[in-house]
């Protein structure tokens, strides 16, 4: 797809940090614009629908999938998270940068339909920390959590198919990075 627009495709492990550092980019960088995933997941206390994800029914997403209006999904865990697709080509086509959190195999899905995207992968400074992190959020019970760990540790692998690769051990340091990618690209 021809377009102005710049689609930057930010992945990584759960609890490595993507929220937060896209928290902070979005206020040195106003101007990026924020792709808001579905998910069939249920909402956690701190989230709002339409802000963290449209939070939907599986029926609703299978429904989407069916009309070709999700760009790419996937099943993590016993949920469905996509990406709505006609936000994504309204903005390309208005000239916009948006930022898309998406997990490995989605960000793979959209390298091939949008060659011009940029990837981004967030490392943690370390699988312990990654382990750490994930326990002081006390959103998993203790077999969610491996899961969690064992995919993890299969993302990583797939971080050098990536354009960049950040490790997330400073976040200050890591939001300047993604901003010097943002200009170079």
């Amino acid at each position: 797809m021809n377009s102005n627009g710049r689609l930057i495709l930010f992945s990584g492990p759960s609890g490595v940090g993507k929220d937060t550092l896209l928290e902070l980019l979005y206020k040195k960088k106003p101007d990026l614009v924020h792709s808001v995933s579905a998910t069939t997941r249920n909402r956690r206390e701190n989230e709002v629908n339409g802000k963290d994800y449209y939070f939907i029914s599986k029926e609703d997403f299978e429904l989407m999938i069916q009309s070709g209006n999700i760009l790419e999904y996937t099943q993590y865990g016993s949920n469905l998270y996509g990406t709505p697709k006609k936000p994504i080509d309204d903005w390309l086509s208005q000239g916009k940068t948006i930022i898309l959190k998406i997990e490995v195999h989605g960000a793979k899905q959209i390298k091939r339909l949008y060659k011009n995207s940029v990837s981004v992968f967030i490392l943690p400074p370390s699988i312990e920390v990654l382990e750490q992190r994930l326990r002081k959020r006390g959103t998993e019970d203790e077999d969610d959590l491996k899961r969690r760990m064992e995919t993890a540790l299969s993302e990583i692998e797939e971080s050098s198919g990536y354009d960049y690769v950040i490790y997330n051990d400073n976040l200050e340091t890591a939001v300047d990075e993604i901003i010097e990618i943002l200009n170079k690209n």
